[in-house]
């Protein structure tokens, strides 16, 4: 039987989204960054970063978990180095904070890094790179999460999906951006699939709570996610681990909470790395020598199945052209969970169209 997809333009979803947000306390200037990061998500195609996370801030603010309405502070500044404490305000208006001082400071020194504690979810990874390289610098964020994944050869969560992320200054639709759990997977895929009902997710995602490979959307949602090639993807969440909470003092592996433990704050903590290339090389040759490189793998011969050869962020780039004009699709559930929130607040659902997936 097919689903529906329900599609709404994507203006029209921001600003439902900001008005969710706002008819849950949250001031107007922190439920326009909120609304703005979870449609970037949306209009690239990472829709485990997108609108599915709404419902989830929301019932932490109301209960209390995060404070929607905090700005937090600067705790230190050290020559190029922030360390801040987020004071259990929103992700993405830390990150806000956070990105603003690596900015200013890579502008000044060549090179800024920033940590923050005592924080929670700031969506997609990419909308903060992006920050910075829009700004000409090479942006780099991480961020530790909720301990969902066992160390390789283990069957007992102790890490995140722990997300590494990269973006290169130059044109949105053609630059390097890498964006990636070090999981196989970004686990809110997996709660993606688990709230639209869908059954099975593909295999290598997810394990069963004794940790056995599985495809079965329920086992994997109240099991475990697989890390990324084993002992590496295990070696590069503890790196971020190391870099995020470890560095900056903040909860770490089964100390962190997260969107589904409704016991405690999530407590995460954020990262962001700012690096001017106009230290090491004139920008103009800095572009050039960075088409070079997409040249060189542009110009790679496609594998069997392939028609070409992308570079990371490509791929999102043109969803987001796409979606732009199409509009965004929610699933059932992402849909259903919405509206029963938008009742609850008396706020208008947008108009929607449907489409019809088997």
């Amino acid at each position: 039987m097919a689903d529906a997809k329900f599609v709404v333009e994507h203006r029209t979803l921001r600003q439902f989204a900001q008005d969710l947000l706002e008819a849950g306390g949250v001031a107007t200037a922190r439920a326009s960054l909120v609304a703005d990061n979870l449609i970037f998500g949306n209009l690239r195609g990472v829709d485990s970063h997108g609108m599915q996370l709404l419902p989830a801030y929301i019932e932490h603010l109301e209960q209390g978990l995060m404070l929607g309405n905090e700005d937090g502070h600067v705790l230190s500044e050290q020559g190029a180095t922030v360390l801040y404490d987020a004071a259990n305000g929103m992700g993405a208006v830390t990150a806000d904070h956070c990105c603003q001082h690596v900015i200013r400071l890579a502008k000044l020194h060549g090179i800024a890094f920033a940590v923050a504690r005592n924080a929670n979810h700031f969506g997609a990874a990419a909308f903060w790179a992006r920050r910075m390289s829009n700004e000409g610098l090479l942006g780099l964020a991480f961020c530790n999460a909720s301990p969902i994944v066992p160390p390789a050869q283990s069957k007992e969560a102790r890490l995140g999906t722990n997300p590494i992320c990269m973006a290169v200054p130059g044109p949105p639709d053609t630059s390097w951006l890498l964006d990636m759990a070090t999981t196989t997977v970004a686990a809110n895929r997996i709660f993606k699939a688990y709230h639209n009902r869908e059954p099975e997710i593909p295999a290598g995602w997810a394990m069963d709570k004794d940790g056995r490979p599985t495809t079965s959307t329920d086992e994997a949602f109240h099991g475990l996610i697989s890390p990324l090639g084993g002992y590496k993807g295990t070696g590069l969440a503890a790196m971020v681990e190391i870099l995020s909470a470890v560095l900056g003092g903040g909860a770490m592996s089964i100390e962190v909470g997260g969107l589904r433990i409704k016991d405690r704050p999530m407590g995460v903590s954020h990262s962001f790395l700012a690096i001017n290339p106009d230290g090491f090389l004139p920008p103009a040759e800095f572009g050039l020598r960075m088409d070079r490189l997409t040249n060189y793998l542009h110009s790679a011969a496609p594998g069997a199945g392939y028609r070409e050869v992308l570079i990371a962020g490509e791929p999102e780039a043109r969803m987001e052209k796409n979606r732009a004009q199409t509009g965004i699709p929610l699933g059932p559930g992402e849909w259903r969970r919405l509206v029963e929130w938008a009742e609850k607040y008396g706020v208008k659902a947008p108009r929607y169209n449907t489409e019809e997936h088997g």
